[in-house]
C-alpha cells in the first residue's frame, strides 16, 4: 500500500486515526501485494483498493455509482505503461489543432489583404475561391515561378506595374481557372491573357499548337502578334498569324506553331478545308468577346471551340464591354469560371475628356471640324465615320486642307490598310479617317483626340471608338458631334459619359432612353459645296 498510495494519492493528506478501523481491515491485503511485487510479478491492483480511496472523499462515493471494476478501469490511466502510449497521441492532436489554427488565421488574412488591394483598384469579381490579386509582377516569380526572361522583358517593355485587369486575371489564369473579364480600354487586357500563356506553355513543343487567340479584324491580330514577339524575346517561341495565304494552303502538319492568332473565319475555314488540329490546345482566348460573339461569328466561334477538344482547355474572355447576352454564352462554355470587372461595367476610362458638340446639319460638323483644326490641331487625331463611303468622302474634303491626312476602310488591300496604320503610329499621318473596322483593340500609342464625327450606332460602339485615347494611362479627348437626327440616342451616350465621371447637360439626362435599338441613319453627302455643284462634279 505504501508504494500504491505514494503514486495514488501524491499531494493528498490520509487521516489515519479518523479510519483507522478500515485501515487496519484492509491492511493484510496490501502487504499481499508488496509481497508479490517483490517477487518481480506484475502489479494488479485489486478493485478494494480502489474502492477504499473512493471513501476518502464521501462527494466522490456518492456520485459513482458504478461498479468496482469499472472504477479499476477508470484508473487505470495512471499506469506507466498507458501513460507512456497515450501521451504522444495527444501531443499529436495538440499540435494538429494548433498548426490548422494558424492555418486558418493566415487564410484570413490572406483574404481581407486580397479584399483591400481588390477595393484600392476597383476590382470586382464573383466566383468562389477567387485566387488573390498580384501586388506587383514580382509576385510572377515567389508565387508561379515565372521565368527571369519574361520580367526582364516586362521591365524592358516599360510595365513597372501591372494594371488591375492584369493583377487579378493573370492570378486567375495561372491559378488553372477560366475567366471573363471586363475592363476599360487601354488597360492592359492583351498582357493579361498573353503573360500567364507564356508561362504555362514550352517553347519549341512538337506536341502542336498549344494557345489560340482569336480577334475580330486582321489589324487587331496583328498587333497581338507584334506583342507576342516582344514578351518572348530571348526565347524559341514559334507564334504564327493566320494569313489568308495560310489558312487556304497550308501545311499544319509540318509548320511547328505554338501559339497561334486569328480571326474566326480564317480559322474556322483551317479547320474544316486543311484539317487543322486543334486537340491539344491548353489555352483558348476570345478577344473582345462581344464583338466575337455578335451575330455572324457565333457560328465560327463554336466550331472553334469544338475543335479545342483538350478536356483540361482554359478559356478567357475578354472585352472592353460585356453585354448580359454575352455573358450567358459564356457562362454556357466555361467551366468554374470567375467573373473579373474593373471600375463599372461596360463604361469608358477615366482618363478620357467626353463633350458632346452640336453641329445642326451634315454641313455644319464639316464646318465644326474645319473650325476645330484651325484652332487647335494636336495630333495624332483619329475621327471616325460610319460607313466606308463617308470615309472617301470626308478624305476628298481634308486632302486639300494641309492636314496629312489618311484613310482606312474595308476597301483597301491589306497592304494598303497595313501602310495606313503604321504611318499613323510612326507620325506620318496627323489625321487617320477610319470606321469600325479598327475601333475593337487597337493600340495607337499617344492619339490625342478622337473625333466622332458620325453618331455612334450604340453605346458599345461609343466605348470602344473613344477607348482609342487615353490608353496606358495618358490622358484623352473625345468630341462626338451631332445633329437633329441624332438627339434621340443622346441618353445613351450621356449614361456612359456619367458614369465616366464628365459633365452632362440635364436636358440630355432627361430624354428617354432608347433600349436595344442600333442608330444608323441615312445621311447626306459630306461635302460644303452646294447640291447642285456637287452633282454636276
Amino acid at each position: 500500500m505504501e508504494k500504491g498510495s505514494t503514486l495514488l494519492f501524491a499531494g493528498t493528506r490520509f487521516n489515519r486515526k479518523r479510519f483507522a478501523s478500515i485501515f487496519e481491515r484492509f491492511h493484510p491485503k496490501e502487504k499481499a501485494v508488496t509481497q508479490e511485487e517483490e517477487q518481480g510479478e506484475p502489479r494488479e491492483v485489486e478493485p478494494q483498493s480502489f474502492k477504499n480511496s473512493e471513501k476518502k472523499s464521501k462527494k466522490k462515493r456518492k456520485r459513482s455509482g458504478t461498479a468496482p471494476a469499472e472504477v479499476v478501469e477508470g484508473f487505470n490511466v495512471f499506469k506507466t505503461s498507458e501513460a507512456s502510449s497515450l501521451t504522444p497521441s495527444l501531443t499529436d492532436d495538440l499540435k494538429q489543432e494548433g498548426s490548422s489554427s494558424c492555418q486558418r488565421k493566415e487564410d484570413v488574412k490572406q483574404i481581407e489583404q486580397a479584399a483591400l488591394l481588390r477595393k484600392k483598384y476597383g476590382i470586382h469579381i464573383s466566383g468562389y475561391n477567387v485566387p488573390q490579386p498580384l501586388e506587383n509582377f514580382s509576385d510572377l516569380s515567389s508565387r508561379f515561378r515565372c521565368k527571369p526572361y519574361l520580367l526582364e522583358n516586362l521591365s524592358q517593355l516599360g510595365f513597372k506595374e501591372p494594371t488591375p485587369i492584369q493583377r487579378q486575371a493573370i492570378a486567375v489564369i495561372l491559378s488553372g481557372r477560366e475567366c471573363f473579364a471586363c475592363a476599360p480600354t487601354g488597360s492592359g487586357k492583351t498582357l493579361a491573357f498573353l503573360c500567364p500563356i507564356l508561362m504555362k506553355i514550352k517553347p519549341g513543343s512538337k506536341d502542336g499548337i498549344k494557345a489560340v487567340v482569336l480577334c475580330p479584324t486582321r489589324e487587331l491580330a496583328a498587333q497581338t502578334v507584334r506583342e507576342c514577339k516582344k514578351l518572348t524575346r530571348g526565347r524559341n517561341f514559334k507564334i504564327k498569324l493566320m494569313t489568308k495565304e495560310l489558312s487556304r494552303s497550308g501545311d499544319f502538319t509540318k509548320i511547328p506553331c505554338d501559339i497561334l492568332v486569328s480571326t474566326p473565319l480564317r480559322l474556322d475555314f483551317a479547320i474544316n478545308k486543311r484539317k487543322l488540329d486543334l486537340s491539344r490546345v491548353e489555352y483558348l482566348v476570345l478577344d473582345e468577346s462581344d464583338k466575337l460573339f455578335e451575330l455572324g461569328f457565333v457560328e465560327q466561334i463554336d466550331s472553334v471551340v469544338k475543335a479545342c477538344s483538350n478536356p483540361s482547355i482554359i478559356r478567357s474572355l475578354f472585352s472592353a464591354t460585356l453585354p448580359d447576352t454575352v455573358e450567358e454564352l459564356a457562362r454556357s462554355i466555361m467551366h468554374d469560371a470567375v467573373r473579373v470587372i474593373v471600375g463599372k461595367k461596360n463604361s469608358a476610362s477615366q482618363l478620357i475628356k467626353q463633350k458632346l458638340v452640336f453641329a445642326g446639319s451634315e454641313k455644319g460638323k464639316l464646318l465644326a471640324l474645319r473650325q476645330s483644326f484651325a484652332e487647335s490641331l494636336n495630333p495624332p487625331v483619329l475621327i471616325f465615320v460610319q460607313s466606308k463611303e463617308r470615309a472617301k468622302e470626308l478624305y476628298k474634303e481634308l486632302a486639300f486642307d494641309d492636314i496629312k491626312a489618311d484613310v482606312i476602310h474595308a476597301d483597301l488591300t491589306q497592304q494598303q490598310r497595313e501602310d495606313a496604320v503604321d504611318n499613323f503610329r510612326a507620325g506620318k499621318t496627323w489625321v487617320l479617317i477610319a470606321t469600325d473596322v479598327i475601333s475593337r483593340g487597337m493600340d495607337f500609342k499617344g492619339v490625342n483626340c478622337v473625333i466622332n464625327y458620325d453618331f455612334p450606332e450604340s453605346a458599345t460602339a461609343y466605348i470602344h471608338r473613344i477607348g482609342r485615347s487615353g490608353r496606358a494611362g495618358r490622358p484623352g479627348e473625345a468630341i462626338t458631334l451631332y445633329t437633329e437626327e441624332d438627339k434621340p440616342f443622346l441618353r445613351n451616350i450621356a449614361n456612359v459619359m456619367v458614369a465616366s465621371g464628365c459633365e452632362v447637360p440635364s436636358w440630355i439626362l432627361e430624354l428617354p432612353k432608347l433600349r436595344h435599338k442600333k442608330h444608323r441613319v441615312k445621311r447626306d453627302n459630306i461635302s460644303t459645296l452646294p447640291e447642285d455643284n456637287a452633282a454636276e462634279e
